[in-house]
This record gives C-alpha cells, sequence and structure tokens, in this order.
C-alpha cells in the first residue's frame, strides 16, 4: 500500500435544523464576539432569520460582514479582516457558499492577533503559519466542500486566481443542515451538486495522492449524490434529499481535500476566469468531453464507478463499454437538470477557445493528477469537442 496522510474537519454537524443552533455552538467554544461572513444574497433571501435570534439568546454579539462576492478579490478579504479586528471577533463564521467560506478561512487566519503575515505571503501551500482564530464553517449550497478543505481560493487579477492551502484552514465545525438549501433554485442546485460529482470522481482517479480513505469517501459521495440530485432539483423542498446532497458534498470535498482534483477543474477555471461562468456549471460543461479523454487510461476507475450512476441499467460489457456508459449517464443528468451541455449553449465565444487552453495548462497543480497527461493541443480539442 501507498504510503499517504489524511486530514480534514474536526467535527461536522449533520442535522437538519443546526443552523438555528449556531450561537450556543459558538458560545460552547467560549466566544462571545463572533464575526459572520456571507454575501449579500444570503441576507437579502433571509437565510439568517432564524439563525441570528439564537446568538442573543446565548449572549453572543455578532456582526455580519455580507460583502462576499463570487471569485472573490483581495479586497473583499482585507475588508473583512479589518472589519474581524475592529470588533475584536473571537470566533469567525463562513455562511454560504464557496465564496463566503474561501474568505471566512483567511479572515480566521489574518484577523489573529498574532497574526505577522500579510495576504501576499500566504499565498501557495504550507506558507501560512502561526495561529488562527475558532473558524465554523456553514454550507448553504451542496457542492464546494469548501467545509471540509484546506484550501481557500482568491481573484487576483482581471483573469487570475491563486489560493492558499494550508492545514490551518481547515475549520473546527462544519454544520450541514438542509433547511439552509431548501430556496436553492433548480439551476443551482444542479450545478453545485455536479461540482461535488466531479470531485468524488476526480478524486478517485487522482494518481498521485489516491488512497483507500479517499477511494471509500469518493464513492460513498458520489452514491448520495447521483441518488438524490434530480430529486434536490426537481422537487427542491425535499429535505431528505437535500440533507442527502449536503452529506454527499462533504464526503466528496474530504475526498478530494486529500486526493486532488485533475483535468475537469483545470479546463473549468479558465471558463470563470474570463467569462465569470458559475464554477459549477464550467465542470459541468467540461466533465464528460474530460473523461472521454481519459478513458483510454481511467476506463477501470470509470467502470468501477459505473454501477454507482447507472444503477441497474448498467450493461454487462467489456471496461472501455461500462466506461462510455458512466460518461454518458453524468452527461443525461446535466441535461435533465435543464443546465447548458454545449459551450455554445453557454454563450462562450469559439475565439476563446485556445486562450481557455493556455490558461488551462497554468493549473500544473491539477494537472499532474489527471490520470492522463494532458497538453496545450490536447486541451484544446476538448475545449472543441465541448462547443
Amino acid at each position: 500500500m501507498q504510503a499517504f496522510s489524511f486530514a480534514t474537519t474536526a467535527q461536522i454537524q449533520c442535522e437538519v435544523g443546526a443552523a438555528r443552533r449556531l450561537g450556543e455552538l459558538c458560545r460552547a467554544r467560549e466566544a462571545q464576539r463572533v464575526l459572520l461572513v456571507t454575501d449579500p444574497g444570503i441576507t437579502k433571501l433571509g437565510l439568517l432569520n432564524e439563525v441570528l435570534p439564537g446568538f442573543a439568546q446565548a449572549g453572543v454579539s455578532i456582526e455580519i460582514f455580507d460583502q462576499v462576492q463570487a471569485d472573490p478579490p483581495e479586497a473583499i478579504v482585507l475588508s473583512a479582516v479589518a472589519q474581524a479586528k475592529a470588533l475584536n471577533a473571537q470566533l469567525i463564521i463562513g455562511f454560504g457558499g464557496g465564496s463566503s467560506m474561501d474568505v471566512a478561512k483567511l479572515v480566521a487566519l489574518l484577523a489573529h492577533p498574532a497574526c505577522s503575515q500579510d495576504l501576499a505571503q500566504i499565498y501557495g501551500v504550507g506558507n501560512a503559519r502561526g495561529q488562527r482564530l475558532p473558524l465554523v464553517l456553514v454550507p448553504t449550497t451542496a457542492g464546494t466542500g469548501s467545509e471540509v478543505t484546506q484550501i481557500s481560493v482568491i481573484t487576483t487579477g482581471a483573469t487570475s486566481k491563486m489560493g492558499v492551502l494550508s492545514p490551518l484552514l481547515l475549520p473546527d465545525l462544519a454544520v450541514l443542515d438542509a433547511e439552509l438549501t431548501l430556496g436553492l433554485p433548480p439551476a443551482v442546485t444542479a450545478a453545485t451538486g455536479i461540482d461535488a460529482m466531479v470531485h468524488a470522481i476526480e478524486a478517485y482517479t487522482s494518481i498521485l495522492k489516491k488512497n483507500p480513505l479517499s477511494d471509500l469517501l469518493a464513492r460513498e459521495a458520489l452514491r448520495l449524490l447521483s441518488a438524490n440530485i434530480d430529486e434536490a432539483v426537481h422537487n427542491g423542498s425535499n429535505r431528505e434529499a437535500r440533507q442527502a446532497m449536503l452529506l454527499g458534498s462533504c464526503l466528496a470535498g474530504q475526498a478530494f481535500a486529500n486526493a486532488p482534483c485533475g483535468g475537469v477543474h483545470a479546463l473549468a477555471y479558465p471558463l470563470g476566469g474570463h467569462l465569470h461562468i458559475p464554477h459549477g456549471l464550467a465542470n459541468a460543461l467540461m466533465l464528460p468531453h474530460v473523461l472521454g479523454f481519459n478513458a483510454s487510461v481511467a476506463a477501470p476507475w470509470y467502470a468501477e464507478l459505473a454501477p454507482l450512476v447507472v444503477g441497474e441499467r448498467l450493461k454487462n460489457g467489456a471496461v472501455i463499454e461500462q466506461a462510455e456508459q458512466f460518461i454518458c449517464a453524468l452527461a443525461d443528468i446535466t441535461q435533465r437538470s435543464g443546465l447548458p451541455t454545449r459551450l455554445r449553449d453557454a454563450n462562450v465565444p469559439e475565439d476563446l477557445l485556445p486562450t481557455f487552453a493556455r490558461d488551462a495548462m497554468v493549473q500544473q497543480r491539477l494537472l499532474v493528477n489527471n490520470p492522463r497527461e494532458m497538453t496545450e493541443n490536447h486541451a484544446l480539442a476538448i475545449y472543441q469537442a465541448a462547443y
């Protein structure tokens, strides 16, 4: 067996309605002043209405920073850090999608009274030092798995992003509460759910750090997600399906945090960087085409995963045939969800494809994990196939 290490969030609370007890959970961690980091949509939708009274009841003072935006720029992080310092915050909550949780992770680190680093110094792998404030992450979408990952991605330029990767970014507690996801529109539910499925698939086929624990988590994540995504998309008030999606997303996050993603994510990032296509949708658009490219090498792994997605419809046959059924079943999920299935359907200009291919090659931290080596010419051919 290949040696491996595995790290994840210290505690996970998987319970419908648990978010209403956030104040109590913070008080149990001896925090009296809390900064909650979120986005304007969360406050506008009233998702905090049932949550905030619990802080007063627990005797915990709370302030809200709700200026997080998709693909958050450095200025947003620094503004949230300034508010946390002004409050003398004793605990940080990240409440929302991946962007809010990513910002909260960095705020917990940079707002610690003993922090001597600035944001520019902690980009990269293992560059963050010292301590962070206690951190609680509460996802409101079932997709990113950010509540169990040790990475935060920030926009640093017009189309560029950088990541901070450190065990310090793993929170003390992740709260999975389906009630927070009930109002998600079908398209967002579908895109984030497919994002989580990609996390599971790419973790299972990650060639450098694939390990027995990540494999177990990836398989169970894919089972939960594929069994519940249709119901969550088309009957969004189903709490059981929503809770299963949150757990599946969390398990997939634990898997890819330890066996990192590959080519699908590498080719999805330029779509977000240049056109601000939501990350989950970008993954859905690239998924069948990257898997088709990988199949000559990864077909045995795809065939192992096929029963989890195809189910009883899986036909007996050669490994490559079962892998093809797996890829087709994933494409069908995107189509059933009502998402665009081609780049042209998502208003992607064809003349940008060479630029995407060039930019995808920058994502070597991801491409080194891909089961098949990918060149710029390969990437361009994949984008063309997806167009």
